[in-house]
């Protein structure tokens, strides 16, 4: 965290509440020292005061942005809308009027940095020795790349991503082809087609299972269907 304010006693009742919420705090007290921490380390978020002397914390954000992406949270005694509307504008995350609560601020901090983190791509789904990649479209068996349609592709990642369950054809229609009704026969031709590229014997198959009288269901284990 880097925080930017020309009152020592601000700044410091902010780094420390910070502090103690597990982050690592860097201060500055102007905006030229502010542009040449955020270059040199990089922050993860900055606490910035509006009135700074010299240069005010609206450009000091601007110069910060045309460095690079941060995530920014403007400080001001001002309780004006046009100046809250501003700081918004030129590229400050949220705005916290003064006098504010310390712990507030944590939270805003913590709400800040959840909204502009990149959300962790999801590990792509897997079992028993399967892997369907949605992001690339790429599926392999025992690291050997398929060759799936893809419709195939989709249903394999159904399945991958709900072991255990049985499913109607007709939910596998809806869930799969987002389809409310159509030829039930498409969803036969598909699993069997699916099975001769995942099954070790297609004819015996152990790993997409028929659920006579319901459906078909996905069993990561490979036993043998009763």
């Amino acid at each position: 965290m880097l925080v930017v304010d020309d009152d020592p006693t601000v700044a410091e009742v902010v780094a420390g509440y910070l502090d103690r919420a597990g982050y690592r705090v860097d201060r500055a007290g102007d905006g030229p020292a502010a542009l040449a921490r955020a270059a040199a380390y990089r922050p993860d978020l900055v606490v910035l005061d509006l009135m700074l002397p010299g240069m005010d914390g609206l450009e000091v954000c601007r110069r910060m942005r045309g460095q690079g992406p941060v995530p920014v949270i403007m400080l001001t005694a001002r309780g004006d809308e046009d100046d809250r509307v501003l700081g918004l504008e030129v590229g400050a995350d949220d705005y916290v009027t003064k006098p504010f609560s310390p712990r507030e601020l944590v939270l805003r901090v913590e709400s800040v940095l959840r909204r502009t983190r990149p959300a962790p791509a999801p590990r792509p789904p897997s079992a028993a020795g399967l892997t369907a990649d949605p992001t690339a479209r790429r599926a392999t068996k025992d690291g050997a790349e398929l060759a799936l349609t893809l419709r195939e592709f989709d249903l394999l990642v159904f399945f991958l991503r709900n072991p255990g369950r049985a499913f109607a054809r007709e939910e596998l229609m809806r869930e799969v082809w987002g389809w409310d009704f159509g030829d039930l026969s498409t969803v036969t031709v598909h699993v069997r087609r699916l099975r001769g590229k995942v099954e070790d014997d297609p004819a015996r198959p152990r790993l997409i299972q028929t659920v006579w009288g319901v459906g078909y269901r996905f069993d990561p284990a490979g036993r043998e269907a009763d």
